[in-house]
């Protein structure tokens, strides 16, 4: 059945790779000033006019995460504040909430968490999208999306070798979650476990080898793999 959807955050870099997805769905991208997630008048106003039957939030702040540290109001604002805010209006309207999370809210140290798995989010970042799942898990028509992605082709000049993680790229989860959206719960999204440079030089064949290690300024998990038997019950995942 085709669905109106409306999608926030659709100038970023998962968001444009939706607008390419072509897809039986009519899908609206509303800029910020159309849909402002911390102002919810304007929120309910562009649902009365477009009437959608799900919302896919994927607007907030990410990048840089270093960020998230030094400034933990715009985060606040932003990940959990706003996210909230839909929430309550997606409740008001009964629309179907897709919010993208993270893996970063599992610990990160021994790998292949799944989605019953004990929390413990690794940095600033991973806290504020813990904080948006609270209240998407308080409305029952809502799907969280524990998402490990990123572009395509490796766009980093070096990769660490002693990193593991579960990439996917964009548009791979682009063409899949389209799949999802009649789901509820919360479901782990990504690929093959693996560490960082072996990905990477899949596609990016000049990507360097480098190791991660206590002393860095600026850290990842050793090991953020989820496990994805939940999707592949699904949809089947290629590696």
């Amino acid at each position: 059945m085709k669905k109106n959807i409306v999608v926030t955050g659709g100038t970023g870099r998962f968001g444009n790779h939706l607008k390419s997805i072509s897809t039986k769905h009519k899908l609206f991208f509303p800029t910020k000033n159309q849909f402002n997630i911390l102002n919810f008048n304007s929120m309910l106003k562009y649902f009365n006019k477009t009437k959608p039957d799900i919302v896919i939030h994927l607007a907030g702040f990410s990048r840089p995460m270093e960020l998230h540290e030094k400034d933990i109001n715009k985060s606040i604002n932003l990940n959990i504040i706003g996210t909230a805010n839909v929430t309550m209006a997606c409740s008001q309207k009964n629309i179907k909430l897709i919010y993208f999370s993270t893996n970063y809210v599992y610990p990160g140290i021994n790998g292949n968490y799944n989605e019953d798995d004990p929390l413990k989010p690794f940095n600033n970042y991973a806290w504020s999208k813990l904080g948006g799942e609270c209240s998407v898990k308080l409305y029952k028509n809502s799907l969280i999306l524990r998402v490990c992605m990123t572009e395509k082709p490796f766009i980093h000049k070096k990769a660490f070798a002693n990193v593991k993680t579960s990439f996917m790229y964009h548009d791979e989860v682009a063409k899949i979650l389209f799949k999802l959206l009649n789901k509820q719960g919360i479901i782990n999204i990504g690929g093959k476990a693996q560490y960082i440079y072996n990905f990477a030089k899949k596609e990016n064949k000049k990507v360097k080898k480098i190791y991660q290690n206590k002393n860095m300024k600026i850290k990842v998990p050793f090991d953020s793999t989820i496990n994805i038997k939940k999707l592949q019950k699904i949809v089947k995942v290629k590696f």
